[in-house]
């Protein structure tokens, strides 16, 4: 066991560091649906799994509780898998390496997984903690939040029956959420050929590596750098001034994660070799000076690079570069209803070259308004389609409307007041949850969403504080207790 397993609440910080031993990346789900499984049966608890894999454990109400309303907590399995360029990780079959650091629980070079496992931890610690006052409770755990809540979409009927859901998957001990953004992806994709390389150029590596990233719904807003865009701009001055030929840009990762590295590799003729160089100094002096109260790691390196025998056709070279330059990216619109709330936003999520013809963009946009969610999505297809693209779009997902009357939500902050003598805040979140998707299927329920403090979401740098753990726990059990 983990030093973590020291912690308070103990019950909870153990099943924490049970579910970081068990791999879960988003789609691939299958150890984490064996563990909970085997849980259920091991504490002799009733579970239902779907066709999808989602799993829905339920627990009878404790002595005196039993006229009270069913109450599901819900979490999601999966984890985003981020790490850092030189850490040697398997996220299909290592264990997270957690330790304590301060006053936060980290990992060794990923991403933790506290979203949303320490969400999960708290439901499965309610499900055997034979202390907790409740009436029925149905834990529901579900797949692949992170890349398309497909296990939200698909959640079979019949899995659920309570009339009060409490979303464990929020990152603001103290705040109390009641309504989330909608969003959908974007996906550009150039089909390329290519051609030899040309004669007496000198080939180069453009890196851009140590951003922040995060989060590209709780984090957008912070001005974190996005390396995709970093390395196009470079790449658009090449073209300008130095006849530079691109072979090969990758960067970012997941969809909704804000991208922290990049790189491309492309060709100067020789001649220009020199002021190439020279330029490159001072783009790279401006961008420090540019990211330096934004991004205080920020690192771009450039080395020479042998030859390369091919380089993709200019026609498509010019509408990747200039698309990736113009294609809109952060804050769109702050909301006119709720002060500090992002409205809309996209993010530039992922520049990839797959198989021998083909470079797939993809982008994620969201917004608490449906109608301009549309727009910015018609702003980055546009762009995209302009520069020759094709373009495709996810599903895309709903938002959760806030309903400031609720009866959960005025339990909730009436247990936050009196556990902690002081007022939460009550929000919404520009973040994506399944809230929204389980609207759709039981329309009655009413919703809330907290959780404990997380920083560095989806990036290396994720990590969990550890003093609000035993203050989410509390409100948690003492919100399962109000319930009538």
């Amino acid at each position: 066991m983990s030093e973590i397993t020291s912690l308070e609440p103990r019950i909870v910080w153990e099943q924490f560091d049970a579910i970081t031993r068990v791999p879960r990346p988003s789609k691939k789900e299958a150890q984490i649906i064996d563990y909970l499984v085997g849980f259920a049966r091991e504490h002799g608890i009733e579970y239902q799994k779907d066709a999808i894999g989602n799993v829905v454990m339920r627990k009878p109400a404790t002595p005196g509780f039993e006229d009270r309303p069913t109450v599901i907590l819900q979490a999601h399995m999966d984890m985003v898998c981020e790490k850092n360029s030189d850490v040697e990780f398997d996220f299909e079959h290592d264990a997270i390496r957690t330790h304590i650091d301060g006053g936060w629980v980290r990992a060794e070079g990923t991403t933790l997984g506290a979203d949303c496992g320490i969400g999960m931890a708290a439901a499965l610690a309610v499900m055997i903690d034979p202390a907790v006052e409740h009436g029925p409770v149905e834990a529901l755990f579900t797949v692949d939040e992170e890349t398309g809540l497909t296990g939200a979409f698909e959640l079979g009927e019949g899995m659920l029956t309570g009339k009060y859901l409490v979303n464990l998957d929020s990152e603001d001990e103290g705040e109390i959420f009641i309504g989330c953004a909608g969003g959908i992806d974007t996906v550009a994709t150039f089909r390329y050929t290519t051609e030899p390389a040309p004669a007496n150029y000198t080939f180069y590596r453009v890196d851009v590596s140590d951003l922040l990233g995060g989060h590209s719904g709780d984090d957008i807003d912070k001005g974190r750098v996005n390396s995709n865009k970093t390395v196009a701009r470079l790449l658009w001055d090449g073209m300008q001034s130095f006849e530079l030929r691109l072979s090969y840009f990758s960067g970012g990762n997941l969809r909704n994660a804000i991208p922290r590295e990049a790189y491309a590799v492309f060709g100067i003729p020789t001649r220009f070799k020199s002021d190439f160089e020279k330029r490159y100094a001072l783009f790279a002096e401006d961008l420090a000076a540019e990211f330096r109260l934004r991004e205080p790691n920020f690192r771009i390196t450039l080395n020479e690079m042998p030859a390369v025998d091919r380089v993709i056709d200019a026609r498509t070279q010019f509408g990747l570069v200039y698309a990736l330059v113009g294609v809109p990216n952060g804050v769109v619109a702050m909301s006119q209803a709720v002060p500090g709330l992002v409205e809309t936003s996209t993010n530039l999520a992922s520049v990839k070259f797959e198989g021998d013809d083909r470079i797939v963009v993809t982008s994620s946009q969201r917004s608490s308004v449906e109608s301009a969610k549309t727009y910015v999505m018609q702003m980055v297809e546009s762009v995209f389609a302009l520069a020759g693209a094709d373009v495709a779009h996810s599903d895309g997902y709903p938002g959760w409307t806030p309903d400031p009357q609720s009866k959960l939500l005025e339990i909730t902050v009436e247990a936050y007041r009196r556990l902690f003598a002081t007022e939460p805040k009550v929000r919404a979140i520009h973040a994506g949850l399944e809230c929204g998707l389980f609207l759709e299927k039981y329309p009655d329920l009413e919703m809330v969403s907290f959780g404990p403090t997380l920083r560095g979401v989806h990036s290396p740098d994720e990590r969990l504080e550890i003093a609000t753990v035993p203050k989410f726990w509390d409100l948690l059990l003492e919100v399962l207790r109000r319930i009538e």
